[in-house]
């Protein structure tokens, strides 16, 4: 499996900020799929610049899954939105919803997130917010779903469970133990 995370910030493209929420994504892509991140970029808030990072990554580098970070907000550069609904090919939002939902439960001011989620061929592009906290526990709320998205875009059929959660997959497996009991 490809990954790759792409920070919009213009700050952080500069070298005035340095970024703390692309390095949060990487860490937790090594810890749920046990593997490194394939790409990792820092590009500012233009809407150009991350539609040609995100095709490239899409159509040239096949990448299975872009996590994109920043840009999603109600700031006039905030255009991370705009740039991958210009990429994607069909919308995923359940993915946004489940995300929006559980920010909601820690603040009100997740009303204001513009993300979006979709796929372009077989990758499966996501906006997930700036900041490293919300970048957290947005991917830990759309996590148990990304492992069977995954194998669908690859062609897998309903019943793959190579890349499922490994909770999910320790129950499945006690269920079909109880079943053969």
């Amino acid at each position: 499996m490809r990954i790759a995370v792409l920070t919009v910030s213009d700050r952080a493209a500069q070298g005035a900020y340095e970024d703390e929420s692309g390095p949060v994504l990487m860490e937790l892509i090594q810890e749920h799929f046990h593997q490194l991140t394939d790409l990792y970029h820092i590009c500012s808030d233009d809407w150009r610049e991350i539609k040609r990072a995100l095709e490239k990554w899409c159509d040239d580098a096949h990448m299975d899954l872009i996590l994109t970070t920043g840009g999603t907000g109600f700031a006039p550069r905030d255009v991370t939105p705009e740039a991958t609904r210009a990429v994607i090919e069909r919308e995923a939002p359940g993915l946004v919803h489940a995300m929006l939902t559980a920010s909601l439960q820690k603040t009100p001011h997740a009303m204001l997130s513009r993300a979006a989620a979709g796929i372009r061929g077989n990758t499966l592009i996501i906006n997930l917010p700036g900041s490293p906290r919300a970048a957290r526990e947005n991917f830990l709320a759309i996590l148990p779903a990304l492992p069977h998205a995954l194998e669908l875009l690859r062609g897998a059929g309903a019943d793959a469970h190579a890349l499922e959660h490994p909770i999910d997959a320790a129950e499945r497996e006690r269920q079909e133990r109880d079943i053969s009991d």
